[in-house]
């Protein structure tokens, strides 16, 4: 590696930085909670309020959807997906839990673009319970953290 690592900084510094942050309504009590610890974090982080859009929509299936229109309009500097699919009887978890990944992966990739996935894949609810807090939180900081090092590469 040539020169000085480029990675996590000590601090996280979301000032000035415009977030969109997609959730899904399924499973509202996890995902508001995820929004709740996200928000929050955000907050500490530095990130204003007025500087967040924040939008809800049906599933995780469409959590990718809602982000790519936000990427196609321009102005974040990270998005944020919230979700929470629980494996059930059938094989639709696997489904909406790989395409939802996949998904939100391609607009990272194809808008260049940091996109924190916090769409929890949990086998019950007391998984999912157990992670809503943490998850949220570490969705804020993915994102302000992955802002600060593409700033840094410049």
């Amino acid at each position: 590696m040539f020169g000085a690592e480029k990675g996590r900084s000590e601090t996280l510094d979301g000032k000035g930085l415009y977030i969109g942050i997609v959730q899904a309504r399924f499973n509202e009590s996890v995902t508001g909670a995820l929004a709740q610890a996200c928000l929050a974090e955000l907050a500490a982080l530095g990130v204003e309020p007025d500087r967040i859009d924040h939008v809800r929509v049906p599933g995780a299936l469409e959590v990718p959807v809602a982000l790519q229109a936000m990427a196609e309009r321009g102005g974040y500097d990270a998005l944020i997906a919230l979700g929470c699919v629980i494996r059930g009887e059938t094989y639709h978890f696997e489904l909406v839990a790989n395409e939802s990944a996949a998904g939100v992966s391609r607009i990272a990739l194809d808008y260049q673009l940091p996109v924190a996935n916090a769409i929890l894949t949990t086998e019950n609810m007391e998984q999912a319970v157990a992670r809503q807090t943490e998850k949220g939180r570490d969705a804020a900081r993915v994102a302000v953290e992955m802002c600060n090092l593409l700033d840094d590469l410049g």
